[in-house]
């Protein structure tokens, strides 16, 4: 990356308009962190995109709406919005029974960053994009923070099925990989940008790239796009058996009700593990399950130790009867336990085994509850609310809004969970359920 220089004015517009979603593009502190963050703006908008992009919705708009709210005709606008969404900048939502197809712009997680290594070959410079993005993520906490400092996470864990112990047989299908991509519609793959970034940075693993599973509408995109290619459930149960015996982390949308992807992850390139294992953050929800282990025929072999992708295991030493020296047994940190299933799927003598935990992980429903959610843990629900970019009227609103959440009775109501969940069922079920 070449020196630090001053961002422009269409790119400092668009990282505050990223900054009113639910995943925002915050501007860290570090030389090198910033220098990174400005190549990322720089590489995947041109100053004509960066300044429309600045304008577009974080939620889904009608093309009519957006195109009264930019100055521009639909005609004008269609072709625009096509290009940027080719390079996945711009999501986009067909609608089958009326020409004003839905638009929003694409968030950086899980969104334009994905979508910058999906393919192997497109625009975008991808070492000069892999190096950008690594002083972005690493040189500065600012955006691991953003995405992995909060309460709702994006990926959940869900357990590899085949280590639960028999008494804790019981899985519900939005706990099970293999149902969740079972009863998808749609189903695509794609090259997993983690690792192939990796790739471009030097550190490859050598653990298959094409990996990166997503699902109905998420899927549809891909497609659409030329991000991936369509599979059917059978190779997408297939590639979920090959994750396993890879040993990866099944990480899948964290909701309840038709998550868009499971990514099938390794410690050495997931961002979201290495937010765990670098930055000590709980960037993944667990899953229901816990790793346990029966002393009476474990050998104390550490594998399990050695392959937990959160680094949850430790051997410690035991006394076993009368033998001279001290054996060793797992021990589980359980605030830092994934509930991946690695570990026991790695163990020999099947000792380590994966339980109920006593008090599950709480869940998104769907995705507008975690985005709201989301929302408010940052301090965004004015934005989420009135778009400030729509027009006077939602622009006033939204300031409104902003200063009553300000007030000091107001965010310490906010910060409570019960307030919230109260705010978010009173929201869902004013919502159509899709």
């Amino acid at each position: 990356m070449g020196h630090l220089q001053e961002l422009k004015r269409e790119y400092r517009d668009l990282a505050d308009r990223l900054g009113t979603g639910t995943v925002g593009l915050p501007e860290p502190e570090n030389e090198k962190a910033r220098e990174g963050w400005r190549e990322i703006l720089e590489i995947l908008y041109t100053p004509e995109e960066a300044a429309l992009a600045s304008r577009l919705p974080v939620l889904p708009k009608s093309i009519k709406d957006i195109a009264r709210r930019v100055g521009l005709t639909i005609d004008e606008l269609r072709p625009r919005l096509e290009a940027m969404a080719e390079k996945g900048l711009v999501l986009d939502l067909p609608r089958p029974d009326s020409s004003e197809d839905l638009y929003l712009l694409a968030p950086p997680v899980v969104g334009f960053f994905e979508f910058s290594m999906m393919r192997a070959n497109d625009m975008i410079p991808k070492k000069r994009m892999a190096q950008a993005m690594e002083a972005y993520f690493w040189e500065d906490t600012a955006f691991v923070q953003e995405v992995f400092g909060h309460e709702t996470q994006i990926g959940r864990t869900l357990v590899h099925e085949d280590a639960i112990a028999e008494e804790s047989a019981e899985v519900l299908d939005w706990e099970r990989a293999r149902a969740i991509v079972r009863g998808a519609r749609t189903r695509a793959v794609s090259l997993c940008y983690c690792r192939h970034k990796a790739g471009h940075l030097g550190k490859s693993c050598g653990v298959p790239v094409e990996t990166c599973l997503s699902l109905d509408g998420a899927a549809e995109f891909v497609l659409r796009r030329g991000f991936g290619r369509k599979i059917d459930a059978s190779e997408a149960a297939g590639i979920l058996d090959l994750a396993r015996e890879k040993r990866l982390v099944h990480i899948a949308d964290n909701v309840k009700r038709r998550p868009s992807w499971i990514c099938n992850c390794c410690a050495c390139c997931c961002g979201q593990l290495q937010a765990v294992n670098r930055v000590g953050l709980p960037a993944v929800t667990p899953s229901g399950f816990e790793a346990r282990n029966r002393p009476e025929t474990c050998t104390g072999c550490s594998r399990c130790a050695r392959v937990c992708p959160a680094g949850a295991i430790a051997m410690a030493p035991v006394r076993k009867g009368a033998a001279q020296r001290n054996g060793l047994l797992p021990e589980v940190d359980y605030g830092r336990c994934l509930g991946c299933g690695v570990c026991a799927e790695e163990c020999p003598k099947r000792s380590m085994r994966m339980h109920r935990r006593s008090k599950r992980p709480a869940v998104p429903f769907n995705g507008v509850e975690k985005a709201l959610r989301m929302a408010l843990e940052r301090g965004r629900l004015p934005h989420l609310l009135f778009d400030a970019a729509a027009g006077p009227g939602p622009k006033a609103l939204n300031a409104l809004l902003q200063a009553l959440c300000r007030f000091p009775p107001v965010e310490k109501a906010l910060a409570s969970e019960q307030v919230r969940s109260r705010f978010v069922r009173f929201v869902l079920k004013r919502v159509p359920s899709r």
